[in-house]
């Protein structure tokens, strides 16, 4: 579930599915509340969606690239390119309706 900088490329630039990554940190207590919600989609989307979260703090270059300034940000990526961005402690429903909007539901 956890990306790096050095495998942000392949595992999901160039993901089949759509993926959606968590930028988060440890120190960040929105992104602990997001944190369990962001689990519950990865089962909910299994099979449609990837879900990876990304330590901004481990991995300044890739938060970097796609100007991540704060956290928690979300952001939806569909043949490498981003397609939705929700930044801040959204609700499950707010993340769901980002997702669907993706995936074309």
């Amino acid at each position: 579930m956890d990306v790096t900088d050095q495998k942000f490329e392949q595992e999901v630039l160039k993901s089949n599915l759509p993926v959606l990554v968590d930028f988060w940190a440890p120190w960040c207590a929105p992104c602990r509340i997001v944190s369990p919600i962001v689990e519950e989609l990865a089962k909910e989307y299994n099979g449609k969606l990837q879900v990876f979260k990304l330590n901004v703090d481990d991995n300044p270059q890739t938060a970097s690239k796609y100007g991540i300034m704060s956290i928690p940000s979300l952001l939806i990526f569909k043949k490498g390119q981003v397609l939705k961005t929700l930044i801040g402690a959204a609700g499950k429903e707010n993340l769901k309706k980002g997702i669907e909007e993706v995936l074309g539901g």
